[in-house]
């Protein structure tokens, strides 16, 4: 059952500089966080604010540390643009991932979004009002899928705080409107924080999971951030998110189902905190031990 469980371990740059607020580690060089990352032993990275967005270039950067282009974050404004612009926006980060071999693209729902805005509780993310609203959406989200798969590239969903689809309850609605064409990147720490138990939601959509972010949780921080009506960056400025390992996320079961599922894709640490707070190479290499130590027992 778990030989088929071939994984690989990344990390997402927000664990040593953050795009949200680039205050959070704006001094560090890209040539500190792929040497740190890779001397810890992450085999790949996915794309950050500070790495070249040339094909040729990327792999130039890369090529020394023996790393892979993992994927990229998309801003995509599908929820108040049309897909023909869509497409036209999407191009030039669609074709540096095809370039770089990735075989995902991470699409972040960015129209109407609050995660930016750090004045702003997450309460007043946007929502869709009406059954008609959800349909639109999802039927652009399957076009603009097939899109991106006719490119070699298959569209991983993150659900996300402050956005459309926040809840447990927007991504069951998210996944029963759309099709196979729409994968779904499942991120334990945003599943937890919105409210889901991590394990019972990716029981539910395991079929549709082509990506998956390993985020742990302060469970404390985050009662403290419902409870006095933050923002998502406050939440993150007060250490509402961590590493694997290092919260209260059990890791252990999530991995379990996933090599029982035959997942073969990526699993990328991605962990936004104040790195004067938790310093970026001992809270990646502490995320790195316990996902590889996980992932050994598995397979």
């Amino acid at each position: 059952m778990t030989s088929t469980f071939k994984v690989k371990i990344g990390i997402n740059p927000i664990s040593w500089c953050n795009d949200d607020l680039p205050s959070l580690g704006g001094d560090v060089t890209l040539d500190t966080i792929l040497r740190e990352g890779s001397e810890i032993g992450y085999q790949g990275f996915e794309l950050g604010n500070k790495f070249p967005r040339d094909a040729a270039a990327l792999k130039a950067v890369l090529a020394p540390y023996g790393v892979a282009c993992v994927s990229g974050w998309y801003s995509g404004q599908l929820a108040e643009r049309s897909v023909e612009e869509e497409i036209a926006g999407v191009e030039s980060h669609l074709r540096l991932l095809v370039e770089s071999g990735c075989q995902v693209m991470v699409y972040g729902e960015v129209a109407g979004s609050i995660q930016g805005q750090i004045d702003t509780p997450l309460y007043k993310r946007p929502t869709f009002t009406s059954e008609e609203a959800w349909q639109q959406y999802a039927a652009k989200l399957n076009q603009f899928g097939r899109h991106l798969a006719s490119r070699g590239i298959k569209l991983a969903y993150h659900h996300h705080m402050g956005a459309y689809v926040e809840h447990p309850s927007d991504v069951d609605k998210l996944m029963a409107l759309t099709g196979p064409e729409v994968g779904l990147l499942f991120d334990a720490g945003h599943m937890c924080f919105a409210g889901g138990d991590p394990l019972t939601e990716l029981n539910k959509h395991i079929d549709r999971v082509v990506h998956v972010h390993c985020k742990d949780v302060r469970a404390e921080v985050i009662r403290r951030a419902r409870n006095g009506s933050w923002s998502f960056l406050q939440s993150v400025l007060n250490g509402a998110f961590t590493v694997p390992g290092d919260g209260d996320i059990q890791f252990g079961p999530i991995l379990a189902r996933l090599a029982q599922h035959g997942y073969q894709g990526w699993l990328v640490v991605e962990a936004e905190q104040d790195p004067t707070i938790a310093p970026s190479y001992e809270y990646a290499q502490k995320g790195f031990n316990t996902l590889s130590g996980l992932v050994a027992g598995l397979s």
